[in-house]
């Protein structure tokens, strides 16, 4: 997973706890977590962010994904990229994102340029749920003066003036905030860490993919604004989460 640090020999030695207490390191992998955020002066704008679905086929861990997000009762939900790692899982991915009982608002990671699945199945798949594919676009929601930015390739210098008195960003890579200095929004929310997948008390995340810079996972001030940084719901490389659940965040703003 990209960067590594002088971390290595403990990182190692992490991934072999679950192996020698003979417990399955998976289970921690597909055992969701539900945080909340909640940001100075919030009204009852009340949505969800998940993020990194990294969807491989496992339709039963995908469906309680699903299941919980509905049992939340979001107003809106927002997934900041990395829907699937291969074209061949996107429909099925899709299909889940659709079964979601509210506006679901996303925009791409990393993988889901590299796959080489079609964009316009995502446009078709998010905007049946009502919400849209953010694709270095936004929307505005009339309702909560609140306007949704998804950053795609285009990156910041495709951003045009405000159109709503909060704006929240929509991105993956959350280093890309630390360069925001002559921009802020009222919040921004990424993912691609992972949250490291595995957290040594203390040290915290051993490993992490370039691109996410000193913002690993968790609530920043960032230069460009509050940044949260969701822990993401799949795995990438090894199917292991040690101290690091899969996470579906509630935001109030």
């Amino acid at each position: 997973m990209g960067r590594m640090t002088r971390r290595k020999f403990l990182g190692l030695s992490a991934l072999a706890v679950p192996a020698a207490l003979g417990a399955d390191g998976r289970v921690e992998s597909t055992s969701l977590r539900v945080t909340e955020l909640k940001l100075n002066g919030a009204s009852n704008c009340r949505f969800i962010h998940f993020s990194d679905f990294h969807h491989k086929g496992d339709v039963r861990y995908a469906a309680e994904v699903v299941r919980t997000i509905n049992q939340l009762e979001p107003e809106f939900v927002c997934f900041t990229g990395d829907l699937v790692e291969e074209a061949r899982f996107a429909s099925e991915a899709l299909g889940f994102i659709q079964q979601i009982r509210a506006p679901v608002y996303g925009a791409p990671g990393n993988h889901d340029f590299l796959c080489g699945a079609s964009f316009l199945e995502f446009d078709a798949a998010f905007a049946a749920t009502g919400g849209a594919w953010l694709n270095d676009r936004s929307r505005v929601l009339p309702k909560y003066d609140l306007e949704l930015i998804g950053m795609g390739k285009g990156g910041v210098h495709v951003f045009e003036p405000p159109r709503a008195g909060k704006r929240v960003l929509l991105m993956h890579y959350p280093d890309i905030a630390h360069g925001m200095r002559e921009r802020r929004f009222d919040l921004i929310l990424a993912g691609h860490s992972h949250g490291g997948q595995v957290r040594i008390p203390f040290l915290g995340a051993l490993i992490v993919p370039n691109g996410v810079g000193p913002y690993d996972h968790g609530y920043y001030d960032s230069p460009g604004g509050p940044l949260y940084v969701n822990a993401g719901i799949g795995t990438y490389l090894i199917p292991v989460r040690l101290n690091c659940r899969p996470e579906i965040t509630v935001i109030t703003i």
